[in-house]
């Protein structure tokens, strides 16, 4: 059987659907897997042992620029993949994805599964399924295997990658580079889509202040370019310039970049970091990660979208980040920081090539 994942979204939605390709790798040991992905996450599943092989599209907008040889490429790409003849195309969401089940549908393969809301169809969606009323994005998109009459697992695999290793060395001669030290420093992320899920300028300062008077540890400010104005991609160098200009030297701003932040994350004692594709990412580190979250009406949940797996723990907030009390952070925090056993279990993690 040969089967095609379809995921057109972002960093953390692919991540939360390494899940399913695991799964239908035990499931169907004999089965060949494929992933149609876009020039953005593309790299998270580009060195997956369960994947065959990763089909790129470049997107054909960017940057509010419309690309003319993007939309040939993908042209082409259709017909590359109608050649394959897939057995079963998936559009892996835990919800409807227009664009993603046009795509699925476009690979023609002999079955194609995806989510519709209500009776609407699709021109060759064979096996349209009911949205999920509950559960976690990982859950949700896990619940597509059914009509493959592949069981759901009780308990789902953890979401795996696998971080390049030049990403890893760059991160490594960063921190050479500042005086920080692989595993001696925490990483804060101020970067959030909207202001109520921001940590704000006082409370980085106290939790690195705290980090460093009672751990010993660094602290290195991961922040995105740009301003908080910009629909698309929410910067936050302003916050990240009020934090830095009084910052003390053991609380040094991460470079821009995927590569830098995912080796820097990597390398670290563990993360705090508010909802975005990096919390994901440092959720499968070696030290993973304390998600500070807001599960206000308007923002997405903790309990459909945060990390997942053995190293990841969230903390809630009513309404805004701003109201999180520091204890509930640190008490968090305090098994990846206490004692010499977080750091030999991070150290340990690196010697087996995790």
């Amino acid at each position: 059987m040969k089967i095609l994942i379809v995921k057109r979204d972002k960093i953390g939605d692919l991540l939360l659907t390494t899940p399913l390709i695991a799964h239908l790798h035990r499931a169907l040991p004999d089965a060949t897997i494929h992933v149609l992905a876009n020039d953005y996450n593309e790299w998270v599943v580009a060195d997956n042992p369960h994947v065959a092989r990763v089909w790129v599209y470049h997107r054909t907008r960017h940057a509010e620029a419309v690309r003319v040889t993007a939309a040939f490429g993908q042209l082409r790409q259709f017909f590359a993949l109608r050649a394959e003849r897939f057995d079963v195309a998936i559009a892996a969401g835990g919800e409807e994805s227009p664009r993603a089940i046009r795509r699925a549908v476009a690979a023609r393969a002999a079955r194609t599964i995806a989510y519709v809301a209500g009776a609407r169809r699709y021109r060759g969606l064979t096996d349209p399924l009911p949205l999920p009323q509950a559960g976690h994005e990982a859950q949700r998109i896990m619940g597509l295997v059914a009509p493959l009459g592949v069981v759901t697992p009780v308990a789902l695999p953890d979401p795996a990658f696998r971080v390049p290793a030049e990403w890893r060395a760059g991160a490594a001669r960063w921190l050479a580079g500042i005086g920080f030290a692989a595993g001696r420093y925490v990483v804060i992320g101020i970067s959030a889509r909207v202001p109520a899920m921001q940590p704000t300028k006082a409370q980085v300062e106290r939790w690195a202040q705290r980090l460093h008077d009672r751990y010993g540890l660094a602290t290195a400010l991961q922040s995105t370019p740009g301003g908080a104005d910009n629909k698309l991609y929410p910067g936050s160098e302003a916050l990240a310039r009020e934090i830095l200009a009084v910052a003390p030297p053991y609380l040094r701003l991460m470079p821009d970049g995927l590569p830098a932040a995912v080796g820097i994350i990597d390398l670290a004692r563990t993360s705090v970091l508010p909802e975005s594709g990096l919390m994901h990412l440092a959720a499968v580190s070696p030290g993973g990660v304390v998600a500070v979250w807001a599960d206000a009406a308007l923002h997405s949940t903790s309990a459909r979208w945060g990390p997942l797996g053995p190293r990841a723990a969230v903390v809630n907030a009513p309404h805004a980040i701003a109201e999180l009390d520091d204890a509930a952070v640190f008490a968090a925090l305090a098994p990846r920081l206490e004692g010499p056993a977080a750091v030999a279990g991070v150290a340990a993690d690196r010697r087996g090539g995790r």
